[in-house]
């Protein structure tokens, strides 16, 4: 097949027809230009379909005619030689146009429409700029998360590790049981007087009226020392006694009976907690029991009850102190351990993949769930901690005080505002986990939640 036998091209501008292709010997690539044309076009690579030369709007020849001229012969065209060329070479363009979205398109940059490379450029530019915005916005996130974060990293079940998990528990049990002071006083006044209010909401209703916001807060200020004190103590200690019973067990009992670890480590931990906490639930549940407060507060009510009944009279509540808190905590955290690890078995990948949000999620769940048990299962020690402060006499036996409080309330008044109890205790727990966690993470610790399975030996 000749040149001649292609479709002519007519000349718009000078009004004539006639074969603008001449045979010229082979050359990398094919130059298609018609005088009248200002702006376009037309290069490709020998053998690229010719629909891109359809799509330029160059001109229109037979598909199977041009094809065919550039498989089956070594002419090839090329504009005039008086004839500037209307396209910039390829060495004038960048290597960030020709190496960019063309390329990762598959075509050629010889392949685009010549007037498009401006935009193209523009648009890489803009890439490039977000880019290196992004690029430096992250760095100096990562330079003021490291500011913050301690400079040396602990080492796990060092000394510096079980005294930042003591400074844990007292973020963790500190502030959320402050936060819900005006439901434990409520709660509290029901346990002491159940014909005192037909409900939560006519007592927070009748307290505000009465004392303002103030008097919801009643007791806020033991519940926040006695609780922070117990909350250093009970997470300080179980992360110590959990290794402690771990070492003692062996890495595979300790994996096989890692239920029974928890209620042992916890348990243990629980018995100390409860010996700081002790005076300043005394003092807590006489003022949100009285009505009116006999206490300015927390120093005042201290000062009070060791001036008349001693010291010993701070710690009268111990015991069933004990039979409320241990259970609770045994509870609170065997359950929360194997529900957080029932949530990670079905969650794909593993724990150590997942975010800060993402974990602490899942610590506030398993804390929640946890939370509910707990309630249950130490309501109505609870209860009569509650009767104990309030109407144990100075110098009674403590199993006569108990039998003759049981006596008075029957078995259903042991469990006298346990709806309002899980709502409380669900809450704190959740909070108290998801605190806890967010702070072993910000140390550079691991989340709680489960052991790991021993290592299988080779």
């Amino acid at each position: 097949m000749s040149v001649s036998q292609l479709h002519p091209i007519r000349d718009v501008r000078l009004g004539k027809t006639g074969s603008s292709l001449s045979p010229e010997p082979a050359i990398d690539q094919c130059h298609l230009n018609s005088s009248y044309l200002s702006t376009y076009t037309c290069t490709l690579p020998v053998q690229a379909p010719l629909v891109n030369l359809r799509q330029s709007g160059c001109f229109q020849l037979p598909s199977s005619s041009l094809l065919d001229h550039f498989r089956n012969t070594s002419t090839a065209v090329k504009p005039p030689p008086n004839m500037a060329p209307l396209y910039p070479s390829r060495d004038s363009l960048p290597p960030s146009l020709i190496y960019s979205q063309l390329a990762n398109s598959g075509r050629t940059p010889y392949q685009a429409r010549m007037e498009l490379y401006s935009a193209y450029s523009v648009a890489d530019d803009a890439k490039d700029k977000a880019k290196k915005l992004s690029d430096e916005a992250v760095r100096e996130i990562e330079k003021a998360t490291s500011k913050a974060k301690p400079n040396n990293k602990i080492e796990l079940y060092s000394g510096k590790y079980y005294a930042a998990c003591t400074f844990g528990g007292i973020l963790a049990c500190g502030i959320t049981h402050t936060a819900v002071t005006p439901l434990d006083f409520v709660k509290t006044r029901r346990q002491v007087d159940s014909k005192l209010y037909t409900s939560n909401f006519q007592a927070w209703g009748k307290i505000y009226r009465a004392q303002g916001l103030r008097g919801i807060f009643t007791g806020w200020s033991p519940t926040l020392f006695g609780y922070s004190a117990q909350g250093a103590f009970k997470y300080g200690w179980y992360e110590y006694f959990k290794k402690t019973y771990s070492d003692m067990a062996g890495p595979e009992a300790a994996y096989k009976y890692k239920t029974g670890l928890y209620l042992a480590a916890s348990a243990s931990a629980e018995f100390l907690a409860d010996l700081a906490l002790c005076p300043f639930e005394a003092v807590k549940v006489r003022m949100q029991g009285g009505s009116p407060n006999p206490y300015t507060g927390t120093r005042h009510g201290l000062s009070t009850i060791i001036g008349k009944e001693g010291v010993a009279g701070l710690y009268k509540g111990l015991y069933p102190l004990w039979g409320r808190q241990i259970p609770y905590t045994m509870m609170k955290f065997a359950s929360f351990e194997t529900i957080v690890e029932m949530i990670y078995d079905r969650l794909p990948g593993q724990k150590e993949d997942y975010g800060k949000a993402a974990q602490t999620g899942v610590s506030f769940t398993g804390g929640y769930l946890a939370g509910i048990l707990c309630a249950i299962v130490s309501h109505p020690a609870d209860v009569m901690v509650s009767k104990l402060n309030a109407y144990r006499q100075p110098g009674e036996a403590f199993g006569g005080a108990m039998g003759r409080i049981y006596k008075e309330i029957g078995f259903s008044g042991l469990w006298n505002g346990l709806p309002v109890r899980i709502f409380m205790i669900g809450t704190l727990t959740g909070l108290q986990w998801m605190i806890y966690d967010y702070f072993k993470i910000f140390m550079g610790f691991p989340t709680t939640g489960g052991a790991p399975p021993p290592s299988e030996k080779k």
